[in-house]
């Protein structure tokens, strides 16, 4: 397997054979949890590595369409989200979690405008964008109630 295809299958979690997209966004949720419990810095490098690193994984592997397999634009997505949070906690990542995974399914306003363009850019724009709403609203509750979640 080439690496660029190992990449976008999100280091292989896209390729689970049912629920592809919710299964790497758990493992990268996951990941994401342990970068930010190591550091916050970590896991905004990371962010932007799979960010930028994905749209090339996505180029490079020939992607046609926006299969299912392809899951690092869920990384991405995941770990933008989870940079709202000033700590992991349970509550916060499960909330993460649930809001990133909301806006990526729905499609709701500019993620769905992403979603409609084509090659890396719309593969990787949705859930970047899915990712950015899930952060901004979490950042919401710890400004109003930072006890609810970190």
């Amino acid at each position: 397997m080439k690496i660029a295809r190992f990449v976008a299958a999100g280091f292989g979690s896209g390729y689970a054979p049912v629920a592809a997209g919710t299964a790497g966004s758990a493992a990268a949720v996951l990941a994401g949890a342990v970068l930010l419990w190591l550091s916050p810095l970590l896991l905004a490098a990371a962010a932007l590595a799979a960010t930028f690193g994905g749209y090339l994984a996505v180029e490079r592997a020939h992607v046609e369409g926006d299969p299912g397999w392809v899951v690092i634009d869920e990384f991405a997505g995941q770990w933008i989200a989870l940079l709202a949070l000033a700590a992991p906690s349970v509550p916060g990542i499960a909330a993460a979690f649930i809001l990133f995974r909301f806006f990526d399914i729905t499609k709701l306003g500019p993620v769905g405008w992403a979603d409609r363009k084509h090659g890396p850019f719309g593969i990787m724009a949705d859930d970047v964008i899915a990712g950015v709403i899930a952060a901004a609203l979490l950042l919401i509750v710890r400004l109003f109630r930072p006890g609810w979640i970190m």
